[in-house]
């Protein structure tokens, strides 16, 4: 889990919350705001366990927002362990580091957008690719939706799922006009 900062072409400056799953690379959510308190880190953690299950487990840096006591507090109450890195060394959060570039260079610097909605329909269609099409060296060269279905046979764990009704082409377009 990590943060991103970017603008709108106003000027306004907008942050993103990333969480990725570090076992299929797979990512879980792409939350864009003016402003992400860890009251708000909070609630889309919330709302990402309601619908994918409580990890063991989170890894975080030391912003504010992480460190904050009400988080700990929350992942005390959750039973959940949260892995502080070192500070300094953003390598020990490689895959968050990883995937936090192929957005900036594939979402935030690719495109101009004037709104935040803009910017977040156009982060859930590169989410959505991210996840079901494009190939991982370190999954078998297998996308991480299609590596974790086939891990968890049994149990098949929710996915992000794109509305069937409107290709990625048009969530692009939407998303630029």
């Amino acid at each position: 889990m990590d943060f991103m900062q970017d603008g709108l072409a106003n000027g306004v400056q907008f942050r993103s919350l990333n969480i990725i799953d570090d076992y299929n690379r797979e990512a879980l959510a792409i939350t864009l705001y003016t402003s992400l308190t860890s009251k708000r880190v909070i609630r889309e953690l919330d709302q990402l366990i309601a619908w994918r299950g409580a990890p063991e487990k989170i890894r975080v840096d030391n912003g504010p927002e992480f460190i904050a006591q009400a988080l700990r507090d929350w992942a005390d109450w959750r039973n959940i362990d949260l892995k502080f890195i070192e500070k300094g060394k953003p390598y020990q959060n490689g895959y968050m580091e990883r995937f936090n570039r192929s957005f900036r260079e594939e979402v935030l610097d690719a495109y101009c957008f004037t709104r935040l909605k803009e910017a977040q329909v156009m982060a859930h269609a590169w989410m959505w690719i991210y996840n079901n099409e494009r190939p991982h060296q370190s999954l078998g060269y297998k996308a991480p939706v299609v590596f974790l279905q086939e891990q968890e046979q049994n149990q098949p764990l929710p996915t992000f799922m794109k509305d069937q009704s409107i290709d990625w082409k048009s969530l692009v377009l939407s998303a630029t006009n």
